[in-house]
């Protein structure tokens, strides 16, 4: 059961698998429980939750494919206690998150967004639109997995130190020495998160955590928009704490990623975002290109392939 839009070679590469393929994009929740148990396996984004009131009606269900990098929209405990096995596919968009990353890093630091608006309106000025330099400078990556991983490779053809914290221990590799948080305050200068959403990180990155760095920090989040509290990193880009902010991502999305403003009444921290020249703002994008879209449909039909093979 495909509930939301992929590449077609997912579906494709299942039927070559013996899979026999049945779509619904614009099903209900309760549509959903209604016939979830006459499949074996569900193919999602993350348009409906998975949640137990899902789980509990699929009373057939083995495996589930979320065709994206985390499975936050799934009860994964519950699935568990259930024997259905979840599958994500950080793999297939690892190096589309590195590429946008790097470009939002590099935008910031040139100032190539506000230059660009001031051409355009009839303003030329180049002294106030200077550049900042990578080369030497101290890149701290929060979340070194798949995507900070990637990100770390991005980097190689600069001179930096790149420095890595995750929960995690031993992920540190050629391309980031793995630090405790004392050391990352004391010299990361631009700050990159590569974080899931989970209790651990929501709201994270409030101004407490900000002001525990030693230096004024450029901060890049194309992970999960909870980690960063708006207002907060409104406050530091007023104290110039942060110099500026690449944000693929942000804390009022819907669960879904879509729609963002359909929402009324948006809040005031993120209207004080859009008024400042130094925040560079894409709509969840990092992850979203031409490649990654098939890239990660190949991901969640290799490791179905691997689950009944192996």
């Amino acid at each position: 059961m495909h509930i939301d839009e992929n590449h077609p070679i997912l579906h494709e590469d299942l039927a070559t698998q013996g899979f026999e393929n049945h779509f619904d994009f614009h099903c209900t929740k309760q549509e959903l429980i209604d016939k979830i148990s006459s499949f074996h396996g569900l193919i999602v984004r993350s348009r409906i939750p998975i949640d137990q009131s899902v789980l509990a009606a699929a009373s057939n269900l083995e495996f589930i494919g979320r065709v994206g990098a985390g499975l936050e929209n799934i009860d994964l405990n519950f699935a568990k206690k259930l024997g259905i096995h979840c599958i994500a596919a950080p793999e297939g968009n690892r190096n589309a998150v590195g590429e946008h990353a790097l470009g939002l890093l590099l935008n910031l630091l040139n100032k190539l967004n506000k230059a660009d608006n001031e051409i355009r309106s009839g303003r030329w000025d180049r002294e106030a639109n200077r550049g900042v330099e990578l080369d030497g400078k101290t890149v701290g990556i929060i979340g070194y997995g798949h995507m900070g991983k990637q990100f770390a490779r991005k980097l190689q053809g600069f001179d930096v130190e790149v420095l890595c914290y995750d929960i995690k221990t031993g992920v540190e590799d050629a391309h980031a020495r793995q630090v405790a948080m004392a050391e990352f305050f004391e010299k990361v200068e631009i700050l990159s998160l590569h974080l899931p959403h989970t209790a651990l990180t929501q709201g994270l990155c409030n101004l407490s955590f900000i002001e525990q760095f030693k230096h004024p920090i450029w901060l890049i989040n194309t992970g999960r928009g909870s980690a960063v509290v708006t207002a907060d990193l409104v406050s530091a880009l007023h104290s110039n704490k942060v110099l500026g902010a690449g944000l693929d991502v942000l804390e009022f999305e819907k669960k879904s990623f879509e729609n963002f403003f359909e929402q009324e009444n948006l809040p005031e921290a993120f209207s004080a975002l859009l008024q400042s020249d130094r925040v560079i703002l894409s709509p969840h994008v990092a992850g979203w290109t031409l490649e990654s879209h098939k890239k990660l449909a190949q991901t969640i039909t290799e490791k179905v392939r691997a689950m009944y093979t192996s």
